[in-house]
């Protein structure tokens, strides 16, 4: 009896966040939107807060009251030491100490180096590097860009302060973890937000013109800085990703159910460009132009559905497609670039519309394959294990086989026909290659017999020896001739022999 499959579905309410405020969650956010995501993390901040603030007043007093006892003993034992020195001393270590308690629990923050103040500096090119060199032409291009965006602005002077302020302070926060750069930024997104909500009086449309730009702006310049960066294990996952893809190369169209006939011209550019944009995806800095390239690849996928099925796609139809197409595609630093919208992407985007639908469904076909089984692939865990570790290929079933999946059975079938076919054609080649090898062996046959009937002919007749007294007498050779002249009866006509004459000059 057919097992049935698991890990294709997904209702599309487990895309909605855990909390029920109707906006799009994430798995990176443990299922939350952007928005209960912040407020659940700054809850769990500010009990940590007041937990350490708890711990270093049990520590200062801690500290007190062993400094009290140890002075106690030291009156005890008539020190020699003056007062007057002694209270200084005592001052001095017990500042000493609260300060240290206070210090460990306090936020350290770094004094930046006395550079210019232009935010050129936080990222001058070395001349050797190519790289650098591009990363800060770009990077002076979206300077450019804002200040024209911001010059018909009233206020576009002040936005463009702040964004740069905001940018210098960030390139000296690069050693903070990762969710607090992500923090700092979304913090600075809300309130920018909220001042340009106020200056334009509820326009929503205005705001997010604006957010666009800024969010431009500032990731092409702090791009370096936040992308991957080593306070993470963002390269370890990437890694780990892409080893996973890999080992799923097996995988077929008609083990996922996917409703695609890329037989079909069309449905197969679909697919083609599909996969080109998930990967192009690595290519763009800005979270906004990352997460377009994921628009575009799903809708070619609804394309390509459309075309193969003759109807609109399902959301059951979308998600197979999309994991076939990160499976063939294997997109290079896909979680890096997952963490990295995710973080630093303004956060309206991703709680609606559009972008924020695929990117939740780009996150459930990452999360779908790095728990794939054999179950979800109407395999035995056998057979899965030995498809993962390469001491076998799938091998196709029959056609009653996979009657749960109705568009992957015709295709299945179309496979089994062309399996027979590519069979036959191994077996005329191998007929033709046997003729062509007989036919060899027969012209190396022909090649012998001919150059032994030209030996033997030789043999049988020899060639005439010349008489070496013939040619000795040239009286005889020139009586030969005349001989031969003689019986030219139409010499007799000829002209006389022109006689030399001598020149008179």
């Amino acid at each position: 009896m057919m097992s049935q499959r698991r890990g294709i579905h997904l209702d599309q309410s487990e895309l909605l966040c855990k909390k029920g405020c109707g906006f799009y969650g994430n798995t990176g956010w443990q299922g939350l939107c952007s928005k209960c995501w912040r407020e659940e993390n700054q809850r769990e901040r500010q009990k940590q807060i007041q937990e350490d603030w708890a711990l270093a007043e049990r520590l200062q007093r801690e500290e007190e009251e062993a400094y009290a006892s140890r002075h106690q003993k030291a009156q005890s034992q008539h020190s020699i030491t003056p007062f007057s020195k002694f209270e200084e001393r005592k001052t001095k270590e017990k500042s000493s100490k609260v300060n240290t308690v206070t210090k460990f629990f306090t936020p350290s923050t770094k004094t930046p180096p006395k550079k210019d103040a232009h935010f050129d500096a936080q990222s001058s090119p070395s001349p050797s590097s190519s790289t650098s060199r591009h990363s800060y032409l770009d990077s002076d291009h979206a300077t450019r860009e804002f200040i024209d965006f911001l010059k018909p602005l009233k206020s576009g002077r002040e936005i463009f302060k702040q964004c740069r302020a905001f940018t210098e302070s960030m390139v000296y926060k690069r050693d903070m973890a990762a969710d607090e750069l992500s923090e700092c930024v979304q913090d600075f997104y809300q309130s920018l937000s909220d001042r340009l909500h106020t200056q334009f009086k509820g326009s929503s449309d205005n705001v997010e013109r604006v957010m666009d730009e800024v969010e431009k702006y500032m990731m092409t310049r702090l791009y370096k800085e936040v992308f991957c960066p080593e306070t993470t294990d963002d390269e370890k996952k990437d890694l780990a990703i892409q080893k996973r893809i890999r080992a799923l190369h097996w995988v077929t169209i008609e083990m996922l159910c996917v409703p695609v006939d890329e037989e079909i011209a069309e449905v197969s550019d679909s697919v083609v460009k599909a996969i080109t944009d998930v990967i192009e995806m690595d290519s763009k800095c800005v979270p906004k132009e990352k997460l377009a390239c994921i628009t575009r690849c799903s809708k070619h996928i609804f394309n390509a559905i459309k075309i193969s099925k003759k109807e609109a796609a399902s959301a059951d139809d979308f998600l197979p497609t999309l994991i076939y197409i990160v499976l063939k595609a294997n997109p290079p630093r896909l979680q890096s670039n997952i963490q990295y919208i995710t973080r630093f992407s303004n956060p309206s985007r991703l709680m609606t519309g559009e972008d924020g639908y695929y990117f939740t469904n780009l996150c459930c076909a990452v999360a779908f394959i790095e728990k794939l089984d054999g179950q979800s692939l109407n395999l035995s865990s056998e057979e899965f294990e030995l498809y993962m570790s390469g001491q076998a290929s799938p091998h196709w079933p029959p056609s009653s086989g996979a009657s749960s999946c109705s568009p992957g059975s015709a295709a299945l079938s179309q496979v089994h026909k062309r399996l027979d076919l590519l069979t036959g054609l191994g077996e005329r080649q191998e007929r033709v290659m046997e003729k062509a090898r007989q036919l060899e062996s027969d012209l190396i046959d022909w090649t012998d017999e001919v150059e032994q009937k030209v030996h033997s002919v030789l043999e049988s007749f020899p060639p005439e020896t010349e008489n070496p007294a013939a040619t000795s007498a040239s009286g005889t050779t020139s009586a030969a001739s005349s001989a031969i002249d003689s019986d030219n009866v139409e010499s007799e006509h000829l002209p006389p022999p022109l006689q030399p004459q001598v020149f008179a000059g």
